[in-house]
This record gives C-alpha cells, sequence and structure tokens, in this order.
C-alpha cells in the first residue's frame, strides 16, 4: 500500500510525514523545501501478530507495511505547472491514495502561503489542482476515442461516453470518484490514472495543546469534516508536533505517553486504520515456528487468491484452506484445542476470507 502525502506548502506535511517514518525529511518555513519525493516503509502496527509471535516463538515476524511518499507542497496554478507543479502531479499518479494534510492550526510564526488559515479554502485549492488536472486527461482521452470511431470498435464509443461523464462532473468541480460510473466502466478508467480518482484521507493538523479536546469544539476541524463528507472521504484528526514527540519515545514509553494525553491511538495507527477502510484491505495471519506474518488483501478476495499472495503456486495447486478466527484461536490458546473443539474450518476455493483469519494452506503442483 502507497499513501502519498499531500498539501499547500507550511502545513506541517513533511513533518508529519517525519514523525510516522522517521526518515529525516527536510522540514522548513518556506514553500518548495520537499522537491523529490521522500518515501517511508512503515510497519502496520498489529497486535495479532504480537500474540502469535508470543505463541509460537519463531525465526521471523513479520507485519504488514505502508509506503508513504512526502509529495512537495502544491499550490494554485499546478496544474498548469507552477511551482513544479508537473512533476509533483506526476508523483500523485503512483499512489494508491492521498493523504491530504490541511492545517487546522493558527501560527504567527509559521507562515501560510495563502496568508491565512482557512481549512476548506486550502483542501479546495489543491483539489481544484487536481480536477484541472484531470480533465485535460479526460479530454485527450475523449478526443482520441472518437477518432478511433471510424475502426467500427464498440470500445471507443465506451470509451468516449465515459469522458463524457467525467467531464461533467469534473466541471461541476466534483472528483471523479463521485462520478456515477458502473463498475465496468470504473475498470476501464483505471488505465487513465485519474488523480481524483483515488480514495483521499484529509489529515486534520491540528496544535498540540488542541489534541485532548472534543473535536466538536475544533470548528475548522469541524469545518473540513463536513466538506469532506460530500466527497465521501475520511478525516483523520493528527497533531504533527504529537506525532513528533511519540516518535521520539522508546517504543515501552508510547502508550504511557498517549495515555497521558488521553487519546487512544497516534496519529499513525488513525491514517492506517482509515487507508485500510477506504482502500477496501484487510489482513491474514499465518502463523508457525518459522515465520509469523500479516498478509495485505483486498476485501472480498477469496482463498487461493489469498494464497497467491504468499506464492504463485499457492494459488495454482490450491486444494483447501485450514482456517481459524485469531478470536478463538486466542480465546483457547493454541490450534490443538481450536481443532478439538472443531473449530478450524476446511474451506475451499470459494471461501471469501474475513479479516483476522489464522489460515494454512494446502496445495499440490
Amino acid at each position: 500500500m502507497k499513501l502519498g502525502i499531500v498539501g499547500l506548502p507550511n502545513v506541517g506535511k513533511s513533518t508529519l510525514f517525519n514523525a510516522i517514518t522517521n526518515a529525516g525529511a527536510m522540514a522548513a518555513n518556506y514553500p518548495f523545501c520537499t522537491i523529490e519525493p521522500n518515501t517511508g516503509i512503515v510497519t502496520v502496527p498489529d497486535s495479532r501478530i504480537d500474540w502469535l509471535s508470543d505463541l509460537y516463538k519463531p525465526k521471523k515476524t513479520t507485519y504488514a507495511t505502508v509506503e508513504f511518499v512526502d509529495i512537495a507542497g502544491l499550490v494554485r496554478g499546478a496544474s498548469k505547472g507552477e511551482g513544479l507543479g508537473n512533476r509533483f502531479l506526476s508523483h500523485i499518479r503512483e499512489v494508491d491514495a492521498i493523504v491530504h494534510v490541511v492545517r487546522c492550526f493558527e501560527d504567527d510564526n509559521i507562515v501560510h502561503v495563502d496568508g491565512a488559515v482557512d481549512p476548506v479554502r486550502d483542501m479546495e485549492t489543491i483539489t481544484l489542482e487536481l480536477i484541472l488536472a484531470d480533465m485535460d486527461t479526460v479530454q485527450k482521452r475523449g478526443e482520441k476515442a472518437r477518432k478511433m470511431f471510424k475502426t467500427g470498435d464498440k470500445k471507443f464509443e465506451t470509451e468516449a461516453d465515459i469522458a463524457d461523464k467525467l467531464q461533467k462532473t469534473l466541471e461541476s468541480e466534483l472528483p471523479a470518484r463521485l462520478c456515477p460510473l458502473s463498475p465496468e466502466e470504473r475498470e476501464i478508467t483505471k488505465g487513465w490514472f485519474l488523480l481524483t480518482d483515488k480514495p483521499v484521507i484529509y489529515a486534520a493538523n491540528i496544535a498540540e495543546g488542541d489534541i485532548s479536546k472534543d473535536v466538536s469544539t475544533l470548528k475548522p476541524v469541524q469545518a473540513l469534516m463536513a466538506k469532506a463528507k460530500q466527497e465521501q472521504a475520511e478525516v483523520v484528526v493528527v497533531s504533527a508536533q504529537i506525532e513528533q514527540e511519540i516518535a521520539s519515545l522508546p517504543e515501552d514509553e508510547k502508550q504511557m505517553f498517549l495515555d497521558e494525553l488521553g487519546i487512544a491511538h497516534s496519529g499513525l495507527d488513525s491514517l492506517i486504520h482509515a487507508s485500510y477502510k477506504i482502500l477496501g484491505l484487510i489482513s491474514f495471519l499465518t502463523s508457525g515456528e518459522d515465520e509469523c506474518r500479516a498478509w495485505t488483501i483486498q476485501k472480498g478476495s477469496r482463498a487461493p487468491q489469498a494464497a497467491g499472495k504468499i506464492h504463485t503456486d499457492f494459488e495454482r495447486g490450491f486444494i483447501r484452506a485450514e482456517i481459524v478466527a485469531f478470536e478463538a484461536l486466542k480465546e483457547n490458546g493454541s490450534m490443538a484445542h481450536c481443532r478439538e473443539k472443531g473449530l478450524v474450518r476446511s474451506e475451499g476455493k470459494d471461501y471469501v476470507m474475513q479479516d483476522g483469519d489464522v489460515t494454512l494452506f494446502r496445495f499440490n503442483v
């Protein structure tokens, strides 16, 4: 999973990136301090894998991972190349989802590129630039499809029709993901790499002193949430400064720090949870003396597809999957006890995988 972190300059984007990846990207008080995208890979915290590792004492423990890409600050006019915009937009095309950091804090010492803090205006500035870039892409796709009408291939007629629908949505200043397309039409547009077709998580970056407050009392955050709801986007409330402090602490002190602040999860945990949700992802687990591991798959994947994540031979020669729900395994303490109680199921090729399935695949090639 690859998440691109975007935002206007000086909204705390690189500070947040540094905190959640410990990658040390430059975070300076002037626009465009990030030109080439910085990348950092972080493990997905998973207490289930922790428990399985304690049980099996494996030679290796492997968590799922997320790659974060810190993309340089966009500005008004980016779709036309302003602020090196074309290069930055090309970086966005490569990610699975967008984390849009929006400034929801006042600080006279940190300049705002537009002179004042206004979360809705800021989010609209970037969304509009992405929409304008997509309009250009869709227009070219439509023109190309119409030129190919003479071949008699029906697919070009379909593509032209899709382009018209998308153009109408984009001209209404709505993202492509809100265009009413059928699943088959959506499949066609995947190859168009539209920026506003990507799922979005808005990261409301609040002041350190606001982290323990009730979100309903923070007017900038409420305004952002209302606008995001219209776009069918997720909102995660974070404080980049707090995340920096968490990142600097030893592992055993992090939860204590969160407890003192009165918050349940770090911003990183919240971002990962939101990204799994919007991308429709789940994890199944494998365990044993060699390795305990979390595998990320698309929700709705069937058992052979999940097996293929481990190795193509597993999918090709799939026989069955032996599965127990993690909670059942934890409650009974061992796989042997689960077998005694009939909790280990033998599932065939039509089984739809569930989050937290502890799985052993049987295959033959």
